[in-house]
């Protein structure tokens, strides 16, 4: 049998040592760790911190672009990323781009996610791409297991899964769109307004009463892999 993946290996090298006099001169970050979504208008990173203690369901009303672009960097945490999708053709070239000879993005038909064994130490990133009426996947959010739905624009579902998601990012939508998204997420008019203006690769991303406008800037392998932001498919 065949036994479930648990994460890429990380660089082995030896210990390090540094003489007490210079521990002044040492700084730790402070803050979230995780993938960089993108940048703010003051171009400072904005950073999603998927893997976690606790179940975690995010929602991206967007672009496929987007989301192959957070499932590669998710990868490139460390973590394996399962992609449940009804259009494998689209996803292929970035698995085996991920991977680089290693399974760390799997592809799934809809409704065929096997369990998974998310761990502290093999983190898991359930990217759910099932067109406008995902279905309700066996494989669901949990302690190391996040799952991040894609929806291309509103549909009938669009409304339990804004309710039900800790983050929300809504990209370009059509006015009519904006509205009732606007409802439920609580937005302000101003909000509500620009939505159907934002340029392409500009998402705004919503949890709670917080909000941030973001730009995801891909890099220059990403580019070549993905071609450029786009909203529409």
């Amino acid at each position: 049998m065949r036994r479930a993946a648990r994460g890429l290996p990380g660089v082995r090298h030896p210990g390090h040592t540094l003489p007490a006099g210079d521990l002044g001169a040492l700084s730790l970050p402070v803050g979230d760790d995780g993938v960089v979504v993108g940048e703010d208008a003051d171009c400072r990173a904005l950073v999603l911190g998927l893997h976690r203690s606790t179940r975690y369901d995010v929602l991206l009303i967007g672009g496929l672009w987007t989301a192959q672009v957070l499932a590669l960097r998710a990868a490139g945490t460390g973590a394996r990323v399962a992609v449940e999708t009804g259009r494998a053709q689209a996803w292929t070239a970035l698995a085996r781009a991920a991977g680089a000879g290693v399974d760390c993005m799997t592809l799934h038909a809809v409704g065929r996610v096997p369990p998974l064994g998310a761990a502290v130490s093999g983190p898991v990133v359930v990217v759910r791409d099932c067109g406008t009426r995902p279905p309700r996947g066996r494989v669901v959010s949990s302690p190391w297991q996040s799952v991040v739905t894609l929806l291309p624009y509103l549909s009938p579902v669009a409304p339990r899964l804004l309710r039900d998601s800790a983050l929300v990012g809504v990209q370009q939508v059509s006015p009519e769109e904006a509205g009732p998204i606007g409802r439920i997420l609580g937005l302000s008019r101003a909000e509500v307004e620009t939505l159907p203006t934002l340029s392409e690769g500009v998402t705004l991303w919503c949890s709670g009463r917080e909000r941030h406008w973001v730009r995801t800037v891909a890099t220059e392998p990403e580019t070549a892999l993905l071609g450029p932001a786009r909203r529409m498919d």
